[in-house]
């Protein structure tokens, strides 16, 4: 097939406004939480492969962090075996981390890695417990208010916080051209297992890798303003005024308060982008105009 005039400049345009980007991020880390649609729709798995592997191709670390709260849904459904969720977070019993253990660190893990090498790429997965990767503790949710004389604690079972990372594991992999994909599950020093949030996971994995960049996935275009209008750039302070006054509430806050930690603990930015668009991780990292919400610590 022979290419246009306009298509071939259409192409060359692309390719020259994506070289400063890779001169700029050639030998830097950039994390990624991968979930979402981008998780279940086939050509949308492809095309996060494929950006992937062109990242470590032209130089950069791409380092994945994957969730599969769906996949873990469905086979607990299967199974019998009943779900519940305490602040957003699934309550976790020893069945239920079985099957988490199961999801993620087996089936949801090896077809990220086995797409990446189809992809051309030499990936790698892990969970938190391989080489103490993950070191976690068990996470107690505070439910209190004004008319409660102490905080009601409760235990939502083998859920956990991010204790510390072992970045010496990462550091080994990202030097020998491999493609770390990491399931979020972590062992506390009680030696039990614990189910991470991934978003948490990323995050502070990007901060203890001194990451240039930190990405979350979702499935909406990014974060907006009280009219529905996509807010592109923010600094720390503008996200900071805009949970104070209620445009940033619910579901959001969490995987908000990941990027605001992340940007506030060197990491260069942090960007929520919509994983529902083919090749969305290379828009955001190689052209002008991206596909989301980015947050520096920067003002702009």
């Amino acid at each position: 097939m022979t290419l246009t005039k306009d298509s071939a400049m259409n192409i060359a345009k692309v390719l020259t406004e994506a070289l400063p980007y890779i001169q700029r991020f050639t030998g830097k880390t950039i994390v990624i939480k991968y979930g979402g649609n981008a998780m279940i729709e086939d050509e949308l798995k492809v095309s996060f492969a494929r950006d992937v592997v062109l990242m470590k191709t032209v130089g950069m670390n791409p380092v994945v962090v994957h969730g599969g709260g769906p996949q873990i849904g469905s086979l607990l459904d299967e199974l019998g075996i009943e779900s519940s969720f305490v602040d957003g977070m699934r309550v976790t019993d020893s069945k239920t981390m079985d099957v988490v253990q199961m999801v993620l660190g087996g089936a949801v893990n090896q077809e990220i890695v086995n797409l990446i090498n189809q992809s051309g790429g030499q990936a790698v997965g892990l969970t938190g417990k391989d080489a103490t990767l993950i070191k976690a503790k068990k996470m107690l949710i505070e439910r209190g208010g004004p008319e409660v004389k102490a905080p009601e604690i409760i235990d939502i079972g083998h859920v956990g916080e991010v204790e510390d990372i072992n970045r010496g594991v990462i550091d080994l992999l990202t030097g020998s051209d491999i493609i770390p994909v990491i399931a979020p599950i972590g062992v506390g020093a009680d030696n039990e297992t614990y189910n991470i949030n991934a978003d948490l996971v990323a995050g502070k994995l990007a901060e203890k890798l001194n990451a240039e960049k930190l990405i979350l996935l979702t499935n909406i275009a990014g974060l907006q303003d009280k009219q529905g209008n996509l807010l592109t750039g923010l600094s720390s302070g503008q996200v900071d005024n805009l949970i104070a006054d209620g445009t940033i509430t619910g579901g959001m806050l969490p995987k908000i308060d990941c990027a605001l930690s992340a940007v506030k603990n060197g990491v260069t930015s942090s960007h929520i982008i919509d994983g529902r668009v083919a090749h969305a991780v290379l828009l955001e990292v190689l052209t002008d105009e991206g596909v989301g919400t980015l947050i520096t610590n920067r003002e702009l």
